[in-house]
């Protein structure tokens, strides 16, 4: 034998082998997927991910709206105050806690529901995985997620 057939092999530096290159680069595919149907109803991803926290429960904290999207105020702020100005909600500081800023659907904002309904499916579809297989990528996704973020 060798001392080359003895030596621990290199680990490969190969793109395709990592996840987190895949998950990248899937984001920059569902950014090109979103991207026209968004554009359909006026809103970045970002707003949209906004819109969708609200329209799953109105009326929350900047705070709290941060933690679902897992955005800092800093950038969470200005994506707020751009759908306020689109006039698709308001912003008000809460009457028990002051420091708290509330957000909150309006009518035009509840309206723009409607016009984002289809996304979701359409996305599905673009996917070619089955509702089950979608559910299921998800929730390892989430896991996976949740798994990095947990404090060591």
């Amino acid at each position: 034998m060798t001392q080359q057939d003895t030596a621990p092999a290199t680990p490969r530096l190969n793109l395709d082998s990592f996840l987190c290159f895949a998950i990248y680069s899937a984001g920059h595919a569902f950014n090109q997927l979103y991207r026209p149907l968004l554009d359909a109803i006026g809103l970045t991803y970002p707003q949209y991910l906004v819109m969708v926290a609200l329209w799953s429960r109105d009326d929350q904290t900047v705070k709290d709206l941060g933690k679902m999207l897992f955005l800092e105020s800093s950038t969470l702020t200005p994506l707020i105050k751009r759908l306020e100005g689109a006039g698709y909600l308001t912003r008000s500081r809460d009457p028990v806690d002051e420091r708290m800023v509330r957000v909150r659907l309006t009518a035009e904002g509840e309206a723009l529901r409607d016009k984002a309904l289809s996304i979701p499916s359409c996305v599905g579809e673009a996917t070619g995985l089955s509702s089950a297989e979608l559910v299921a990528l998800t929730d390892q996704l989430a896991s996976t997620r949740d798994a990095i973020l947990k404090p060591r």
